[in-house]
């Protein structure tokens, strides 16, 4: 979609009434230099799960986690990037793309990777959003299962059904309240 350069009027018009195709397109962020060099491309569509570097405004230079796209608004939601509000409530910082550049890039996605170009051998487990805490660690031992009628203990019969839980209680009706009566009759 091409927006006139005539009138003003004419390209707000064509950000509000876009397709949700084109807003993502619109909604591109800056690559910094180590992923422009990686991917060989200077930007990319904005995701949740992307670690972004915030250039302007009072949380200049801080690097957070995207938790919300909103393309109807074109903004991006950050982790821990929040305003007090009146009543010292906390409240998400809405940000335009404009103002980030992408440090970190979340290929959980298979159709991302793809579009991006990348073998499966380039992708570290960090990037594809495995959990790696607990290297070092042994493995947890896995929960016993429930006993069940093999696990039963010595002398109980093994064919006896298992006990039915006890049905739910009725739900209280809806209070209703009373219609006011004519004290005359």
């Amino acid at each position: 979609m091409r927006s006139s350069p005539h009138s003003p009027r004419r390209q707000r018009r064509a950000l509000y009434e876009a397709p949700a195709a084109e807003r993502r397109r619109r909604m591109t962020v800056k690559l910094s230099r180590e992923l422009r060099s990686r991917f060989h491309r200077r930007s990319a569509p904005a995701r949740k799960g992307d670690t972004v570097r915030v250039l302007a405004g009072s949380f200049k230079g801080r690097e957070e986690r995207i938790a919300r796209v909103d393309r109807r608004a074109y903004t991006v939601t950050l982790d821990n990037v929040t305003l007090k509000t009146a009543e010292e409530k906390l409240k998400p910082l809405a940000i335009r793309t404009a103002y980030l550049v992408l440090t970190r890039l979340n290929l959980s996605d298979p159709w991302r990777r793809r579009s991006l170009r990348l073998r499966e051998e380039e992708i570290t487990p960090e990037e594809r959003g495995e959990s790696t805490e607990g290297e070092g660690e042994s493995p947890a031992a896995p929960e016993p299962p429930a006993p069940g009628p093999a696990d039963a203990p010595e002398g109980a019969p093994a064919d006896e059904p298992e006990a039915v839980p006890p049905a739910d209680e009725p739900r209280p009706k809806k209070r209703t309240r009373a219609k006011p009566t004519e004290e005359g009759e």
